[in-house]
Parts: C-alpha cells; sequence; structure tokens
C-alpha cells in the first residue's frame, strides 16, 4: 500500500512523534487522560506529521527538532478537529463516536483547548522566532477559515471562489505550516522555503477536494462517516456548487433546498444528480491540478528517496479512498 510505503521511510520518527504525543500529553486531570487516550486510539492517516518529517529529512536535518513539530502539527490538528465536531454536531469520525458524542460539547471544546496550548508550549521549547511566526500566523487563518465555512453554511450562492478560499484557509493551511516548518529546521534557499509553501499549499486543497469527493462516493465503513455528512450540515461543497451550475433548473432547485434546510431527505435524488453532471469526477480533476502542482513545487528539493516519497504522498492523497 502507497501510504504505508511512504510512513516505512520515516518509521523511527513516527513512531517517536507518537510516544512524544503521549509522554506530552499526560495529565494530572483524569478527564484530559480519557478523552485524549480515545482519540489517540482513533488513529488517523498522520499525514500532516509525514510532511514534517519527510520535508526536514529531505533537506538533511538530523537532530530532534522534527519529532517535537510533528507533534505540534498533529496536536494542532487534532483540536481543530474537536472543535470541528462539535460546531458541526458530529457523530462519527474515523468509524467512531466522536468525542463530543461520548463526553458533551463542553468537554471536547475545553480538551481542544488544552491541544491548542499545548502544542504552542512545544513550540515556544524549540526558541526559534521563524517558527513561531510560521505557526502563530497560520493558526490566526485557520480560525479565519472556520469562520467562513460557518458564513457559507446553508448557503447555495457560494461560488467555487468562495469554497476555494475556504478550504485554503481551514484545511490547506495547516499543510502549508507542516511542509514550511520543516523547511525552516535546516538551512535552505528562499526557493527550496517557496516551493515547500506551494507544495504544502496544493497537497491540503487537494486532500480537502478529494475529501469533499468521497463524501458523495463513500460508505461510512470506508470513509468513516456517514454519506451526505456535509449535506446534512449544509455544507456547499464543490461536488454541490458544480452539480448545481451543471445541471438542470429543477436538478439546481433540488439541491439549493437541501443546502438551504441542512437536509439530506432528497439523497438520493441529488446523489443521482451528481452522477449524472459527472461533478465528482469535476472535482477530482481539480484535485489532480493541485497534486501536479504540489509535485512540480519538489524541484528545489535535492534529489532522495525523502522527496520521492513526498512526491509519493500528493500520489496517495488524490487516489485514496478514505
Amino acid at each position: 500500500m502507497l501510504l504505508e510505503s511512504i510512513r516505512s521511510l520515516v518509521k523511527t520518527d513516527l513512531e517517536a512523534t507518537d510516544k512524544f504525543i503521549c509522554r506530552e500529553l499526560s495529565s494530572d486531570i483524569p478527564l484530559i487522560n480519557q478523552l485524549v487516550e480515545y482519540i489517540i486510539s482513533c488513529g488517523g492517516k498522520r499525514i500532516r506529521p509525514l510532511v514534517v518529517l519527510l520535508t526536514a529529512r529531505a533537506l538533511n536535518h538530523n537532530e530532534q527538532q522534527h519529532i517535537d513539530l510533528a507533534a505540534a502539527v498533529e496536536l494542532i490538528h487534532t483540536a481543530t478537529l474537536l472543535h470541528d465536531d462539535v460546531v458541526d454536531s458530529s457523530a462519527l469520525r474515523r468509524g467512531n463516536k466522536t468525542a463530543n458524542h461520548i463526553w458533551g460539547n463542553e468537554a471536547s471544546v475545553l480538551v481542544g483547548d488544552f491541544l491548542y496550548s499545548r502544542a504552542f508550549q512545544l513550540i515556544v521549547k524549540l526558541q526559534n522566532l521563524e517558527i513561531m511566526d510560521i505557526f502563530a500566523s497560520a493558526t490566526n487563518l485557520i480560525a479565519e477559515g472556520e469562520v467562513l465555512q460557518l458564513i457559507n453554511c446553508n448557503d447555495p450562492e457560494t461560488t467555487e471562489e468562495a469554497y476555494f478560499e475556504v478550504i485554503s484557509r481551514k484545511t490547506a493551511k495547516l499543510f502549508e505550516v507542516a511542509a514550511k516548518i520543516g523547511v525552516a529546521l535546516c538551512q535552505y534557499t528562499k526557493q527550496q522555503m517557496a516551493g515547500m509553501q506551494n507544495y504544502g499549499l496544493s497537497l491540503g486543497i487537494a486532500f480537502q477536494l478529494i475529501d469533499d469527493a468521497l463524501d458523495y462516493v463513500s460508505s461510512a465503513k470506508e470513509m468513516g462517516k456517514n454519506i451526505g455528512d456535509d449535506l446534512a450540515e449544509g455544507k456547499p461543497t464543490l461536488p454541490l456548487i458544480y452539480a448545481m451550475h451543471a445541471g438542470s433548473k429543477s436538478e439546481a432547485k433540488i439541491i439549493r433546498k437541501a443546502i438551504t434546510k441542512s437536509s439530506i431527505k432528497d439523497i438520493d435524488s441529488i446523489l443521482t444528480i451528481i452522477e449524472r453532471t459527472k461533478a465528482i469526477e469535476y472535482t477530482a480533476n481539480a484535485a489532480k491540478k493541485e497534486v501536479q502542482k504540489a509535485i512540480n513545487s519538489l524541484v528545489y528539493i535535492p534529489e532522495s528517496p525523502y522527496r520521492q516519497a513526498l512526491s509519493d504522498l500528493a500520489e496517495f492523497v488524490v487516489s485514496r479512498k478514505y
């Protein structure tokens, strides 16, 4: 499997990152430990930490700071998931019950805050102003992306441009951070930093595009959430935006009503419209373009198994089924 092959290249680093996370998240408050242990046990693809580790190794980093930063990126990502699930009233993630479904919204929000603050403690310990600035600027933009998505919810007039603005901030920004901090740990050129910044951004956009496409083609078992969850939350993602544009007036009306009311009552009809208009193919093609941009951005990174793994990771993101 492609992802397992990529992970095997930095297997020791990934294991060290997981151990570091478990050690750093230990708290004398039992509820925090319970919730954190549950979240970690639910797994995840660890793509963002992978980007940090592979980038640092590709530029010959041989110390331990990349472990700390890979952990910090994963903690911030996990914190955003906890908060997202509360905002979206989600009950299922990665095939498991969400933390808010088990412990309630209050506990999930507060433990999300705990993860955020612990991540920044790890970052500050490194005493690297460039890295601190990268994180501080990005987390602010991620929060703005969350608010933008909230504004767009239940709005069938949301444009493709507005949609891409949301996913660039909300999802792709943390991928960009992962790539940039991997570079910032090393001796680098301006071209290498700019290239990896573009790699992370395009990788993150492609990741979210495929995520949004899979919401209408994958089963709960494959994707870890129920089909049509985005629609049930009133999110006008690209498959819906394109299907409204490419479909008939009556088809567009069905989708518009569903977005406005956060309703999956007509999900079967909407899935048929999405299939007829080739909206999934359109979304996947947009993702493939971003992946090609990401791969092209690696040109300034010296050839090595790590650079090849970054390229392979982009290919995995666009070909995945979960």
